[in-house]
């Protein structure tokens, strides 16, 4: 009945929402085995922020790699290091198996693109150690709470007239984000200087999240530095993801934090929450300020 009423006011069925394994994210993130232990990739420019390629997008990318390449299949442990800012257009992945076990197993991997001579730049290497999350116990003791919010309802997004990220991005049109309006002062020129960013986080269209998905949502939110009263690309140098469980279906809540900006670094410690109330997701990661100048 509904879906009638919905073709009779607009004149079309609406949109269903894309499924794991066939959508935006999953097409982009998608890798061609090449050799053994080699994968082509195309990095797309539908995931940039400012004038590079989103290193939650690129830690998924990697991810997808590694998840073919070894035997287990969930990532658990990720740690990358960003060495030079990644472009859309062709890269190759390298990847290397370091140890396998009964229940985990440990591989690197590498993303290469190709300077204007031909030769291979390395963009990104990564450390990962990956398992099976369908065999964890049940058993959860914790003091860690969801973030406190406001309902989705009444955070704010583009169609509220939140504002765009300075000099961005088409990785927005890909994401469905409602911020917490307490971190959002820095859209108003009123920054709160607290270092924290928190949001309601989803794709699009409306793929529910998955483990690999989490990798990139950990460096999705605009960064903490904006409420410092920084504006301007933060370059991410390290990022490590620890994922503890796969997601349930439905909007994910980030709360992030930075409670120490010296030398021209700061920190982001993220907290990716499911609709179950359960701590999906963690990371740390280690940017580069924005200039004051």
């Amino acid at each position: 009945m509904a879906q009638a009423a919905t073709e009779a006011v607009t004149g079309a069925a609406p949109t269903a929402p894309a499924t794991i394994g066939d959508s935006e994210f999953d097409r982009d993130t998608a890798v061609t085995l090449r050799e053994d232990g080699v994968y082509d990739a195309d990095l797309s420019a539908g995931w940039t922020i400012i004038h590079a390629v989103n290193g939650g997008y690129l830690l998924a990318l990697l991810g997808r790699a590694l998840g073919e390449a070894l035997p287990h299949p969930d990532p658990f442990s990720v740690s990358a290091h960003y060495l030079t800012a990644s472009v859309p257009g062709p890269a190759v992945i390298r990847t290397q198996t370091v140890r396998t076990g009964r229940t985990l197993s440990t591989g690197q991997a590498s993303l290469f693109q190709y300077a204007e001579d031909g030769s291979e730049v390395e963009r990104i290497r990564v450390l990962a150690t990956y398992g099976d999350l369908d065999t964890l116990p049940d058993d959860v003791r914790t003091t860690a709470l969801p973030p406190a919010m406001p309902d989705r309802d009444h955070c704010l997004g583009p169609s509220d007239g939140a504002p765009k990220i300075p000099g961005s991005s088409a990785i927005t049109d890909r994401l469905d984000i409602k911020l917490d309006p307490a971190t959002v002062g820095w859209a108003v020129g009123a920054p709160s200087g607290k270092g924290e960013m928190r949001g309601w986080f989803g794709l699009a269209d409306g793929r529910d999240p998955d483990p690999l998905s989490l990798l990139l949502t950990v460096d999705a939110l605009p960064p903490t530095s904006f409420e410092l009263g920084l504006t301007g690309w933060t370059p991410t140098v390290e990022l490590t993801t620890h994922i503890r469980c796969r997601p349930a279906p439905g909007p994910l809540r980030v709360a992030i934090t930075t409670r120490n900006l010296a030398g021209g670094f700061l920190e982001e410690d993220a907290e990716v929450w499911d609709s179950a109330d359960r701590l999906v997701a963690q990371s740390r990661q280690l940017a580069k300020a924005p200039r004051t100048s």
